[in-house]
């Protein structure tokens, strides 16, 4: 099974590897959440949901929803 960005953990970073899912609102797309750049999950709500993320230095919050629908690598820290 792939990783997604909602099986990230706090403080955990990884790479985005594919965005291709037509669950990802364009919006999110502009704001830099594309293949190749780094996210780390900065913070969760209080019923784990929405996700606060740091995508290459722009701080966005998704619904846990969305970010399955992100494949991601986690990188070894």
């Amino acid at each position: 099974m792939q990783d997604t960005l909602a099986h990230l953990k706090r403080g955990e970073t990884a790479t985005i590897i594919d965005v291709s899912s037509i669950h990802i609102p364009l919006k999110l797309l502009e704001m830099g959440c594309l293949p190749g750049n780094s996210v780390k999950l900065v913070q969760l709500a209080p019923f784990q949901d929405p996700m606060y993320l740091n995508i290459n230095g722009s701080h966005l919050a998704i619904r846990k929803e969305t970010a399955s629908h992100i494949l991601i690598k986690k990188n070894n820290e």
